[in-house]
């Protein structure tokens, strides 16, 4: 701690002198400027003086040569020339460059415009002193809003400081609701430069539960103490899609799934759960999991027969049975065939989707002719909507409502109205090409 006294002490003592040799330079380049501009100003009335005096002398010299002539004229005219002379004087009198020349000075020797008056940067050195720490802000949490997988986050000084140059928030990631707690697994993230009291994260990601925000004031020298952490609740769907469910000739990661020919699926699961790597092999490793959800289950049918045949289909991981839920999925477009819906887990292994009652979905065929239709218990209904390159899934588990929209524009592409019997799992399919799904989001205000 001493040790730390002494040389935080040095620094500061450090900063100060630089600051004041800066101040000193600035001082020193700026008194040479005006100095110049006083030299420059001097240098030009001097000459504009002197060629004045310059003209005067001349104009005097022309003027003793007009006496001169006036004199020998007028001495030798008779009465009768008299006229004649009389008027070539007064024309030479007139052309001479003194009866033109001026005697005010052209300048003035008043130089008070060059005058400065120092009292109030005098008064501004006088106040100069060291930089208070800046007060700690309050998170006001009435103007902060969670919507859209974006947070607005709004906060207020408790007294005003005219010094404070930014402010910096930090956030993170938990799954414990209440005040924060002091180790937590995931690291704050850092937004500096603020230059407001209130700040909107965008594009966010809520793969898990809570959020945990803190804030802080700096000005040019210091930064204050961090406000009171707070949680806010950052309610969303999120699954991954569960491997153990998936059809053999399905590549499967948490988010994607890519179409094998060569029905690698088994191979790759024994892989991962020999190192350990991916959610198949340790829910556990997944930071949404630090708190397992009671609807996220191991399904009984699981294994490399779970789907097989022309049912080219996985599952999510995650139960829906309450509440509304959305989510997207951006597929190939190269893909031959593609679906996308809800099943009940009790979809049989050789059941494509949308052809029983168990499941429900929008299904694309790229194969010798393109179609876009909606599909459920074997019937089939044309969508006369551009195909979108992502979807977006909006499901009311207790209102019936299963809907499809462009992910992008959030227009509508079509609706179902089903009566659920039993809770549904995301469900997918995709035949010779790819998927990538996104998760963690917030129903959108648009939908």
């Amino acid at each position: 701690m001493l040790q730390n006294v002494e040389d935080n002490s040095a620094r500061v003592q450090e900063d100060l002198e630089g600051e004041f040799q800066s101040l000193y330079a600035l001082l020193d380049e700026l008194k040479d400027s005006m100095l110049m501009k006083i030299k420059q100003d001097r240098a030009s009335r001097t000459y504009e003086l002197q060629a004045q005096l310059a003209a005067c002398a001349k104009a005097l010299e022309s003027s003793e040569e007009l006496l001169e002539t006036a004199n020998q004229t007028l001495a030798t005219a008779n009465n009768h020339d008299f006229a004649q002379a009389a008027k070539q004087i007064k024309d030479s009198v007139t052309m001479a460059p003194a009866f033109r020349l001026s005697l005010k000075a052209k300048v003035s020797d008043n130089m008070s415009h060059l005058m400065v008056d120092f009292a109030q940067e005098r008064h501004l050195l006088q106040a100069l002193a060291f930089l208070p720490v800046p007060s700690t802000p309050e998170i006001d949490l009435t103007e902060s809003l969670v919507a859209d997988n974006c947070v607005t986050l709004s906060w207020r000084m408790p007294d005003e400081d005219s010094k404070i140059d930014h402010y910096v928030l930090e956030y993170r990631r938990t799954n414990f609701e209440g005040p924060p707690r002091a180790k937590e697994e995931q690291p704050w993230m850092v937004v500096e430069g603020i230059k407001g009291t209130d700040y909107t994260l965008s594009g966010l990601k809520f793969d898990m539960k809570y959020m945990n925000f803190r804030v802080r004031a700096c000005n040019k020298a210091v930064a204050g103490e961090f406000s009171e952490a707070v949680t806010l609740e950052t309610r969303a769907f999120m699954f991954r899609l569960d491997a153990s469910t998936c059809h053999q000739n399905l590549r499967v990661e948490d988010f994607s799934v890519e179409w094998d020919a060569t029905g690698g699926k088994v191979q790759d699961v024994k892989t991962r759960e020999k190192d350990g790597k991916g959610r198949t092999a340790s829910p556990a490793n997944s930071p949404a999991r630090a708190v397992q959800s009671p609807k996220r289950m191991s399904l009984g049918r699981a294994g490399r027969d779970r789907f097989t045949a022309e049912s080219y289909t996985v599952l999510g991981d995650t139960l829906i049975d309450g509440d509304d839920h959305y989510w997207e999925v951006r597929y190939d477009r190269d893909s031959k065939a593609f679906g996308v819906g809800v099943a009940y887990r009790s979809l049989g292994k050789f059941d494509q989707l949308g052809k029983t009652s168990a499941s429900w979905c929008l299904h694309l065929n790229n194969w010798l002719q393109v179609s876009f239709s909606a599909k459920h218990a074997n019937k089939a209904k044309v969508l006369d909507v551009p195909v979108p390159d992502c979807i977006g899934v909006y499901c009311n588990f207790h209102e019936g409502f299963l809907s499809f929209y462009n992910a992008r524009t959030k227009q509508l592409l079509h609706t179902f109205k089903a009566r659920f019997a039993q809770p549904v799992l995301p469900a997918f399919m995709v035949w010779c090409g790819s998927f990538h799904v996104s998760s963690g989001l917030q129903v959108p205000s648009a939908v």
